[in-house]
């Protein structure tokens, strides 16, 4: 990690201490420690098995590109891929840092960059298409819910689905459109020639028209192999499962065995699309506040409510950090590529 980053991840700590530590403002620390001591550590620990399980699968679906497109990849190595987008997805806004860390741990294990950015980017697109549909499925479900609960939240809500979205769309436009894409980037450029010399965004068209033109190549191949993208979309939609379960086995953990199962996922859905959108790394903040307000009726136990939510940030946050962090010590193995 370079200086800057062990500064962000430094802050990043501090704010989360700090946030934690208002949180706790109005709660009694014996009661806090009375709940926390009834917790029903089977349920915790199936929680802390689906963030496993969430890590562990998305090493799956790097491998299983990996081996299928350039040669035998260790499940090591794979596994240290989501784990390290973990570390740099937490402490950068945006989740900005996670996807070029990704492809320096790619770097280091001896894939080139341009078979890793596009392996990376066909995990993108997947991952983000299952993001959206999900959203959709749980948009039905929980967003009367939300606005009941918090109206001003639903406009996030709206705005960071229209965000993915469009994302999605630029993606499928590169896979199975590039010359309009071509002709789309040309566009946006227009403006920007205004403030910048001609020579460097020149430079910046050439390099974009490469990687347009890479990407759909690769992706023209995996479409081609649709048992191969069939698999990763089964996996990656176990895996966010997974993740969104988490908030239901943490309140079965606290007793609340009354608990929805669908509604519960369907919220957790909503807060991540929520926090996806704010500019502080992790959503910090901003997720603790949702998180309390949305499930305030369903954990009327002020002290457990509170609790949930420690645990609950701290197995789909600061759990992603420092295991992050751990990968980053691990040494590599070199892929065996095919000839």
């Amino acid at each position: 990690m370079s200086r800057r980053n062990k500064i962000a991840l430094f802050l990043i700590l501090l704010l989360g201490v700090s946030i934690f530590g208002y949180s706790l403002r109005d709660i009694k620390l014996n009661i806090l420690i009375r709940d926390f001591t009834t917790i029903h550590l089977g349920w915790l620990l199936v929680a802390i098995l689906c963030m496993l399980l969430y890590f562990g699968l998305e090493g799956m679906v790097v491998k299983v590109f990996v081996d299928e497109r350039i040669g035998q990849y260790s499940f090591k190595s794979a596994l240290r891929i989501p784990l390290i987008e973990q570390l740099f997805n937490g402490i950068t806004p945006f989740s900005s840092g996670g996807q070029p860390a990704q492809l320096i741990a790619m770097l280091q294990s001896g894939i080139d960059g341009g078979r890793a950015s596009s392996i990376l980017l066909m995990k993108f697109i997947v991952y983000q298409a299952m993001i959206v549909i999900n959203f959709l499925i749980a948009l039905l479900i929980g967003f009367n819910y939300m606005v009941s609960k918090m109206s001003y939240l639903s406009l996030f809500v709206v705005f960071g689905f229209v965000v993915h979205f469009g994302v999605i769309v630029g993606l499928f436009l590169v896979m199975f459109w590039p010359q309009f894409t071509k002709k789309l980037m040309r566009l946006v450029m227009i403006p920007v020639r205004w403030f910048t010399k001609k020579e460097r965004v020149d430079e910046w068209v050439t390099k974009l028209d490469t990687k347009i033109d890479l990407f759909y190549a690769e992706s023209v191949q995996l479409i081609g192999q649709w048992k191969l993208l069939l698999k990763v979309i089964l996996v990656t939609f176990v895996q966010l499962m997974s993740y969104y379960l988490v908030p239901y086995f943490i309140m079965l953990s606290l007793g609340y065995t009354q608990a929805n199962v669908v509604m519960i996922t369907c919220l957790h859905v909503l807060i991540v699309m929520v926090i996806s959108i704010f500019p502080i790394p992790g959503g910090s903040g901003g997720a603790e506040y949702a998180f309390t307000v949305l499930f305030s009726s369903y954990i009327t136990n002020s002290s457990k409510l509170v609790l949930a939510m420690l645990l609950w940030r701290i197995l789909t946050y600061y759990f992603g950090i420092f295991a992050g962090i751990g990968a980053l010590a691990v040494k590599p193995d070199k892929i065996n590529i095919r000839k």
